[in-house]
Order: C-alpha cells, then structure tokens, then sequence
C-alpha cells in the first residue's frame, strides 16, 4: 500500500502546490483508487509515474470544487484513452447528478462502465482483501472521511515440513495456507494454522478532510498506520478554522493522537502560508509534532509506503 499525493493546497492551486487529491497504489493488484479528484489531477498523474489505465476506484469526500472538479476531465480523459474496464466512484449526495450533468451538457460519453455509489455511514465496498468504510465529518456541507483496511492474511505455509508430515499435496494444501482445519485420508486431523508463520496484521489507512476536529475523524484514523489529515490553519489562527470549519494544525495532531494512529502526514494547507510570510508551513508542522511527534508535512508527488506492522518506518 503506496500514498501518493497529488494536490496538497487548500482552495485554490499555488505554484507549487495543486489541489486535493492523493492516490492509493496497490501493487499486488495492479490498481490505484483515488480519494478526491481537484481541478489538474489528471496532469499531476502524468507528471508523476502512476498509471491512469490502473485507476479502478475513486473516492470522493465532499462536492467542494477544489476536490471535485478534475473529476469529469479524468474520466473523459480515461474513455478516450480506452484503458479502463469499470471505474467505481463513492461519494455524497449530489455526486452522481453532478457528473450526468457534466455529461450531458458536454455531450461527453463514456466507452466503459462508470458507477457512481452514494455513500452512507458505514461500509462502502467489500472483497477479499480490503474494506473501505466512511463516517460523517463536520463541515460546511456533507463531507466524508474514509478508512480502508487490508484484511488480516495467514503467515507463510511452511511446505517443507507439510510434506515431511505426510500430507498430500494439492487441494489440501490451499485449505492449510488459510489457516483451515483439514481431514487427512488416514484420518488424521490438521490445524493449518500450526503449518503457518505469524498473522500478516492488515494495514489501516484513514482520509479525512475537509473537517474540523471531529470525534468521527478520531473513530475513522484508530490504530491506523497512516492517518492523512487536513491542516488548513496554524494554530494562531484557529478562529478562522472555527468559521469555515477546517482544521489546524493541531486539530490533526490532536486527531492522530486521539486515535492512536502511527503516523500522520498533513495536507490540505492555505496559500497564506507560502515562503516569506509571517507564519510558515514549517511552523505548522513544529505545532503538530509538539502534540504527536509522528507527524510529517505532504508535498506535491510526495510517497509514502505504509509499513507493515513488524517494520514500522519512520518519516523525517
């Protein structure tokens, strides 16, 4: 599980920094699912090395432009390309008669499937390796945050000593590697889980924003190994958070310490922090990292790899 940022301004674009949107890569299925799609995020993707033939899922976590308005270029952009089988798209009330209207005053339509799920609390998709699920948060219209989790998977089947214990080969095998209980043809019975190594604990990964501190953010990002949240304002200016019900700096730090997460990278900043004004980015990450050490500031293109639990890895 990979996080690439590709937009990492609040509002309005900056020269060095786009608007909302991050990519989750997983490599193991040769996919990419998006969360938010601002204006120019299909020039961010080719500006960086991800695919957009791998984009199968996109997230989106409220109707403000800045995270919705380079949806409808991508997706028309992904037809004419002709690379896509299915994209899913989850999001609030209103997602889906938007892009039938971008449609259909565009005259834009599409060569693949594209389904657009209205998101409720809870559970939003399901398979055999993940579950992504989203809360309520607080902002100025319906906004969600997001929470994907990779299912536990049994450790390494251990083949050398299932053959030195006489076990055939084959079907039995599968069952084994799952950790199953299985019945041998003489009779005997094998526990599966004693021929593999320790549990591969899943990997927690929560998206929230636009918020302000909210206790369905800190439900969301608990135990996850990488909380990405929204740090609009430093905290000096946490009355304006009030107002237009974002987050400061420490609102995140205070959610990923609520939460118990491990890491947290911030985004979503306001252009009134760029280079030679009076309060800079780096004074917000000096405020967050005060309340949670673990915290660490997103850029444009910037990776994250999210550890596995046995090798946790730190970001400077």
């Amino acid at each position: 599980m990979q996080i690439t940022f590709l937009g990492t301004s609040s509002g309005v674009p900056t020269r060095a920094r786009n608007v909302s949107s991050i990519a989750l890569r997983l490599p193991q299925r040769a996919e990419i699912w998006l969360f938010d799609c601002g204006e120019g995020t299909q020039h961010q993707i080719l500006r960086s090395d991800l695919r957009v033939s791998q984009i199968t899922r996109i997230f989106v976590t409220h109707m403000h432009g800045d995270h919705i308005y380079g949806l409808m270029g991508l997706l028309a952009s992904c037809g004419l390309a002709g690379n896509p089988s299915r994209i899913d798209i989850y999001g609030p009330p209103k997602l889906d008669e938007y892009l039938r209207a971008c449609g259909k005053y565009s005259q834009t339509h599409f060569s693949y499937p594209v389904k657009v799920h209205t998101v409720q609390p809870g559970l939003v998709f399901e398979d055999a390796e993940f579950t992504v699920s989203c809360a309520p948060l607080t902002h100025r219209v319906p906004a969600f945050g997001y929470r994907v989790a990779e299912k536990d998977r049994p450790g390494r089947f251990d083949v050398e000593r299932a053959a030195a214990m006489g076990i055939p080969s084959g079907p039995l095998y599968g069952k084994l590697k799952r950790g199953e209980w299985v019945t041998l043809p003489d009779g005997r019975t094998i526990n599966g889980a004693d021929l593999c190594g320790e549990t591969q604990i899943g990997r927690k990964f929560a998206y929230c924003t636009d918020t302000i501190y909210c206790e369905a953010a800190v439900e969301l990002a608990t135990d996850a190994d990488l909380l990405v949240h929204e740090a609009t304002f430093a905290h000096q200016d946490a009355e304006l958070a009030y107002q237009r019900l974002h987050s400061t700096s420490t609102m995140a730090a205070q959610t990923a310490l609520g939460a118990k997460a491990k890491q947290l990278i911030m985004t979503h900043f306001s252009p009134r922090y760029a280079p030679g004004n009076s309060i800079g980015l780096d004074d917000l990450l000096q405020e967050a990292r005060a309340i949670f050490p673990q915290t660490a500031m997103a850029q444009d293109f910037f990776t994250y790899e999210i550890p596995r639990r046995a090798a946790l890895a730190a970001v400077s």
